[in-house]
């Protein structure tokens, strides 16, 4: 245990998807291991959770960004000091699988993000009928999209558990520790910094 009142290296992990891929699900499955349903995150749900990464404690700041149209505009608001991008796609939704490219796409562009690992978690694999892990990374061309970064695409199930752990442990192995940083201010400065005046 830490002395009292000291704080532990952060990174910080940006969740992002379309409405409805299953972000806040995958998120308390994880974090609480429990299956939950959800509404559409209005805004931003954070959590904390302690991990290890090189023999070193790290504290895991996850941001998970409400993924409706309105929303989306909004997401560059988050991408200063992300550790890894994890993008989460709904895989049972064939319809919608080219949007979810577009965003992608989109978020990837961002200078802030330039060579931040990304990680696409293929939700929803228990869905009959599911794009597999193989044809979603064929589907947005993950070689082609991302020549200078790390990049890894998981095939998961928020609501069976299946697979999140996996992903998270990929999350961390990705985390770069030049983007592990000492706390710069607390995390209810920096909810209450977004809240204000951003929406």
């Amino acid at each position: 245990m830490g002395q009292k009142g000291s704080k532990l290296p952060e990174a910080r992990i940006l969740l992002l998807g379309l409405d409805n891929a299953g972000k806040s699900t995958l998120l308390y499955k994880l974090k609480h291991n429990i299956s939950v349903k959800t509404s559409p995150t209005v805004g931003f749900n954070v959590e904390t959770m302690e991990v290890r990464k090189n023999k070193t404690n790290i504290s895991l700041t996850v941001w998970d960004v409400g993924g409706q149209g309105a929303m989306r505009q909004h997401w560059k608001s988050y991408h200063q000091d992300t550790a890894v991008i994890v993008f989460v796609v709904d895989s049972s939704d064939r319809r919608r699988f080219n949007e979810a490219k577009r965003e992608i796409e989109k978020t990837l562009s961002s200078d802030q993000l330039r060579g931040c690992p990304l990680i696409v978690l293929a939700n929803k694999q228990d869905v009959d009928n599911s794009m597999t892990a193989s044809e979603i990374k064929s589907g947005i061309n993950m070689s082609k999209l991302c020549p200078d970064r790390d990049w890894f695409v998981q095939p998961c199930s928020a609501s069976t558990g299946f697979g999140v752990e996996e992903a998270f442990i990929r999350v961390v192995n990705m985390i770069k520790l030049s983007h592990v940083t000492g706390i710069k201010g607390n995390l209810k400065e920096t909810v209450n910094y977004i809240r204000g005046g951003r929406y």
